[in-house]
């Protein structure tokens, strides 16, 4: 059986809750409780009941719950309402629509900057002060 490109591979519901780190190919939505490491050349869907606390590395982020920790990613960022994001962003594309709750620092680079759509996460900012 063939695979749509567009179709869901993994699926956390409402009623679940996940710690650890999580990798993935393809789709994956979350609209429970997640804790850890994201990290994937995929793309990942944060549901409007979706909770994450996690730093994400992803090739695109869709986000309608809410997220802790930093999003490197590297062709797109969407946060659309109710979205909260509580953290600092970098993509070559971010979209933060009205109704969202956006605290932390945005960064974007041209598409061409990105080799292999692949962005090096940024220094926690109590590392960016130690190497000063």
């Amino acid at each position: 059986m063939k695979k749509r490109k567009n179709q869901i591979n993994a699926f956390l519901g409402q009623e679940t809750e996940f710690e650890g780190n999580l990798s993935f190919k393809g789709i994956v939505r979350i609209d429970g409780r997640f804790k850890g490491e994201i990290t994937t050349e995929g793309t990942l869907i944060v549901g409007e009941t979706g909770i994450i606390n996690s730093d994400i590395h992803a090739s695109c982020v869709v986000i309608s719950g809410e997220v802790r920790g930093r999003i490197v990613a590297g062709e797109k960022i969407e946060i659309l309402a109710p979205g909260k994001v509580f953290g600092d962003i970098e993509a070559p594309s971010v979209t933060i629509n009205a109704g969202v709750i956006f605290e932390g620092n945005c960064h974007t680079q041209k598409q061409d900057e990105v080799v292999d759509n692949k962005v090096p996460f940024l220094p926690k900012t109590s590392e960016a002060k130690n190497e000063s």
